[in-house]
């Protein structure tokens, strides 16, 4: 579900203590067949419908990547703030925007960049000098405690074939944290009064009873011909009857709602219904996709990443594989029809949501191009799929995983396992061997913790006694994604390797109070540290690897990021990486573009080899997707730096492009 960041608070009584603790702590390839145009775009929030996050320039590559230089650094006015500080965000009394975070990527489109803030606030940018042209603001209510903070990742972008001019030919689409759908004038920023309700679609109908702050949208919208398709992020583990996860399609004229698809079916009729309890089918609530939707734009389809059914780590209530959720789902976009789904994880008890897009490549297999689909997920596991019948192109296998022993619960016997070993990046479990304390006193404290809790091989359930989760709910592969090279067939990955404990903890007769309400036990949960603040396992907490997506070989695995600049590090810290949150971006120069991590670096790395290029320290947080395009033959890389509340990342509101001099 929504609840999708690394909550370094959890971890010790406050985030400065954690932040404070983790501180302890060649030549230019060819390009494609075809050049690019002389200004080539970035139309969607991957680059474009499939979420490969790859460009065909080449102007920037191995040769030269180290020469380049900021050359524009934007403002986009959204800093922020602790609560109760109201900072330099006007009109509000007592904010609530201090856990924002800048995920944003921009788009590249007819020589303008448009990106949307934490805010929700539209920028139009000049691509040569980051100068705004337009600015639109939704006035978002900054005094309420939003479920995940303020985070939007990006806008989307739609020509009217009908008419090719005139206002609102070309429309930007947002959609926001408190759930409502905009239409821009990609021209000036107005809103398109004939798209809804004067330019906006409400959100927040039809979903079951919605808590104020719980219920919004995190990440663009997929835009399939005259489509517009929207998902929903959820605050998770409330109670049973959450907010239902319904994706809608929307007519990008008009604002009408084309199809609604509910991730848990509601009717007999329906051929998943037979998996769930028909209390459970009536009642139940989530399975959203809050994560960005990718598209098969020729073959007209849609692709849903869904989350857990609610709540996370209980099922009781929710009895069978609750199929649907935790998964992939393809509809027809003009008509929201399913054609397949391929669901991860039966029965979730772990919060292992699909988190991150799925993403479309054509792989070369036996003499053929097969069309596939690249799905990433929290435990770590790759399953790549035929995108037209959603079959395995690598072999999964169900294997049998531990029992509940909960009373009440009953976990899925069997879950699915791809069988190629570089489709598996997380290691299978924790053992003693791996617990690690910045002193002896650390390490026996978790030691301690490891010998009191239930643990093992992946999907060992919850329990009374609390259970050892790796990896933890924040997940192996998180909204990030994963990267595509179509043409040299690599598929790049960061991930996170940190374990997490959960607890379930019997209600008193009549207790309706705290979380999973509507069940007969509460939660607690936190990621797995010790006295200072520290993981309990040794690292590498944060690893960059790429994948040969011919035969699903590892071609090279390396540590991503560190800790944040100025502060001392253990001697392990360049073998450790670091907690992570942001994509990467592949170049046809043979360039891998990432930050993600924590020491707030924007690099370039060497795709054939995972070698380092070059780095340049950005003035915040780097928890964004990189970009890349052209003006008038110069090619730019831009990086949103505005950090992030969860990881603890210094704060910020900048923008940033480089190139070569």
């Amino acid at each position: 579900m929504a609840r999708q960041y690394l909550r370094l608070t959890l971890l010790v009584a406050g985030t400065g203590a954690l932040v404070a603790a983790l501180l302890l702590v060649g030549s230019r390839p060819g390009a494609q067949s075809g050049a690019p145009p002389a200004d080539a775009e970035w139309r969607a929030y991957g680059g474009d419908a499939r979420g490969q996050r790859y460009s065909p320039l080449a102007q920037v590559h191995r040769g030269n990547v180290a020469q380049l230089r900021v050359a524009w650094t934007a403002h986009t006015g959204d800093l922020s703030h602790p609560k109760g500080d109201q900072g330099n965000v006007a009109g509000c009394g007592r904010c609530h925007t201090g856990d924002s975070k800048f995920e944003a990527t921009p788009l590249a489109v007819r020589g303008t960049l448009f990106l949307s803030t934490p805010l929700n606030r539209v920028l139009a940018l000049d691509p040569e000098t980051g100068r705004q042209r337009w600015r639109f603001d939704p006035r978002l209510a900054l005094d309420i405690s939003r479920n995940e903070g303020y985070v939007s990742r990006g806008v989307s972008y739609w020509e009217d074939r009908r008419a090719p001019a005139g206002a609102c030919a070309r429309r930007i689409f947002m959609a926001t944290v408190d759930a409502r759908l905009f239409a821009l004038d990609a021209a000036t920023g107005d809103r398109c009064r004939s798209f809804g309700d004067s330019g906006v679609v409400r959100l927040d109908q039809g979903v079951g009873r919605v808590q104020v702050g719980q219920y919004g949208v995190t990440s663009p919208p997929a835009v399939v011909g005259d489509v517009v398709v929207v998902g929903s992020a959820i605050g998770d583990n409330r109670r049973v009857d959450l907010e239902r996860g319904t994706v809608r399609a929307f007519d990008a004229r008009t604002g009408r709602m084309r199809w609604a698809f509910d991730p848990i079916p509601r009717h007999p009729g329906d051929p998943a219904y037979r998996e769930w309890s028909p209390a459970a089918a009536t009642r139940t609530g989530a399975a959203n996709a809050w994560a960005p939707l990718s598209a098969d734009t020729a073959r007209g389809l849609v692709f849903i990443p869904t989350g857990s059914a609610a709540p996370d780590f209980y099922g009781g209530e929710r009895p069978g594989d609750n199929r649907y959720a935790n998964s992939v789902v393809a509809l027809e976009a003009a008509t929201g029809r399913m054609r397949w789904h391929f669901q991860v994880v039966h029965h979730d008890l772990w919060d292992y949501d699909v988190a991150s897009q799925p993403t479309l490549v054509d792989i070369d297999r036996g003499g053929r191009r097969v069309p596939a689909i690249v799905v990433a997920t929290k435990m770590g596991y790759i399953f790549i799929l035929d995108r037209t019948t959603g079959k395995p192109l690598f072999p999964v296998e169900e294997r049998a995983v531990p029992a509940s022993t909960v009373p009440g619960e009953r976990a899925s016997p069997t879950q699915p396992h791809p069988l190629t070993a570089g489709l598996r990046l997380n290691p299978a479990r924790l053992t003693e061997d791996d617990l690690w304390g910045p002193t002896p006193a650390d390490r026996a404290a978790c030691l301690a913790q490891f010998r009191t809790m239930r643990h093992g091989e992946m999907f060992t359930p919850p329990s009374l006694e609390g259970t050892l989760s790796y990896p933890g709910y924040p997940g192996a592969v998180n909204w990030g994604g994963v990267t595509v090279d179509p043409v040299r067939q690599l598929l790049v990955v960061n991930t996170m390797r940190l374990a997490a404990w959960v607890k379930l903890v019997p209600r008193a007769p009549g207790d309706s109070s705290g979380n999973q309400v509507g069940t007969p036990y509460r939660m607690e949960r936190a990621v797995w540290a010790g006295p200072s603040g520290l993981p309990c396992q040794k690292g590498a907490w944060g690893m960059l690897t790429a994948i040969d997506l011919r035969t699903g070989d590892v071609r090279w695995e390396r540590p991503i990021g560190g800790p944040p600049p100025g502060r001392m590090a253990p001697p392990a810290a360049s073998e450790w990486g670091s907690p992570n949150f942001g994509g990467s971006l592949a170049t046809a120069g043979g360039i891998v573009f990432i930050a993600a991590g924590m020491d707030e670096r924007l690099r370039a790395i060497d795709i054939e080899s995972g070698r380092d290029l070059w780095s340049a320290p950005l003035p915040a947080g780097g928890q964004a997707t990189p970009m890349t395009y052209t003006v008038r033959g110069k090619q730019y890389v831009v990086i949103a730096a505005g950090g992030h509340g969860s990881l603890g990342t210094t704060l910020g509101d900048q923008v940033l492009a480089f190139s070569l001099p």
